[in-house]
């Protein structure tokens, strides 16, 4: 199996779950925070990825790769970073109780 092919899941999974999140209050202020925690995660990823690849601390199979790269970091590696920026506040939210909220205020 190649990576391409096991970040696939990953992606569906977290679209699926942050899209039924989509009636709960805040959405679009939760999207917009998820984004920015991603573009962290983007930046935090490139630079420790690339750092860790070029110490030599771990390769990849060139045959397991899409073979697009930013810098040496395969870019498979910054889809679960991605994902987890969306799929972490998501659950989160679908798991909070509905009324908990108006009692908070």
């Amino acid at each position: 199996m190649t990576y391409p092919l096991l970040v696939i899941p990953f992606a569906v999974v977290t679209a699926i779950v942050a899209l039924s999140t989509i009636r709960r209050p805040d959405f679009g202020h939760r999207m917009a925070l998820s984004s920015l925690t991603a573009a962290a995660l983007f930046l935090l990823t490139a630079v420790f990825d690339n750092l860790m690849i070029a110490a030599g601390l771990f390769t990849y199979p060139e045959e397991h790769l899409s073979g697009l790269r930013i810098g040496l970091a395969p870019i498979e590696d910054f889809s679960y970073a991605i994902c987890a920026a969306f799929l972490v506040p998501a659950v989160h939210t679908l798991l909070r109780r509905r009324d908990r909220g108006k009692a908070d205020a």
